[in-house]
């Protein structure tokens, strides 16, 4: 039996049945145990431009700060690349009135520790905070993700993946990295809800999803985790 909160892209199960070699015979299911709908607000800022862009970091940094301080910090602030996490990181030195952590300046489980214990604390972290993470309750409110996290294709096992895709007369898009994308958003984002009793803000900074073609798929990702769009009543502790 395979048990994950991140197996299904697009409401199926084809892409992890591919990876895993299985046939069609095998029984899948989804199950939803937490009511996303109450318990998580999601925000995609439609004004903010292209992360690829020289532009994104400056605006990010101030939209991130203004988040910061609509949930009182209490945020993990998740990242596709370290470059990106320093530069936001250091505009927002000074800036931002809570405690800052970063990742890397201690190891992963002290800088896990230290945000548990730290009123109103916020975290700048990349790919391993991403899974494998737990802080439940009020201290975590708020997770907030730069970008989509597509796979640099130059990666080596990306490359060899899509040359395989290739070979077969594949997508490699749809088959490599659209889906594992997906699931990664799916990990990011499932740090803020770890209980039934869990509430908060989920915020991608990145609006490609409600520009681009292939953002259909990450939008279903966005209803399933973050039902509710109204964040002003979220922020005012009614809803």
């Amino acid at each position: 039996m395979l048990t994950s909160a991140t197996l299904a892209v697009g409401g199926g199960f084809d892409y992890i049945r591919g990876r895993l070699g299985l046939s069609m015979r095998v029984i899948w299911s989804c199950l939803r145990h937490f009511d996303y709908q109450k318990q998580a607000l999601l925000y995609v800022p439609p004004d903010l431009p292209d992360p690829r862009t020289p532009q994104f970091g400056a605006q990010a940094a101030e939209r991130i700060r203004r988040l910061l301080e609509i949930t009182r910090g209490r945020a993990f602030v998740l990242f596709t690349s370290y470059a990106q996490m320093k530069d936001i990181y250091q505009r927002l030195m000074g800036v931002v009135e809570f405690p800052m952590l970063l990742q890397g300046d201690a190891p992963k489980n002290a800088l896990l520790e230290e945000f548990r214990l730290t009123p109103n604390c916020v975290l700048f972290a990349t790919s391993s905070f991403w899974q494998g993470v737990d802080v439940q309750g009020e201290q975590l409110s708020c997770v907030i993700i730069d970008r989509l996290p597509f796979a640099v294709p130059s990666d080596p096992v990306v490359a060899a993946r899509i040359k395989a895709i290739d070979a077969e007369g594949g997508t490699r898009s749809f088959n490599i990295r659209l889906p594992a994308a997906v699931i990664t958003l799916k990990q990011g984002f499932g740090r803020l809800i770890r209980s039934l009793n869990d509430r908060g803000l989920l915020a991608l900074l990145d609006n490609r999803i409600l520009k681009k073609q292939y953002g259909r798929v990450f939008v279903e990702v966005c209803r399933i985790i973050g039902g509710r769009r109204s964040w002003g009543r979220w922020r005012n502790g009614s809803g």
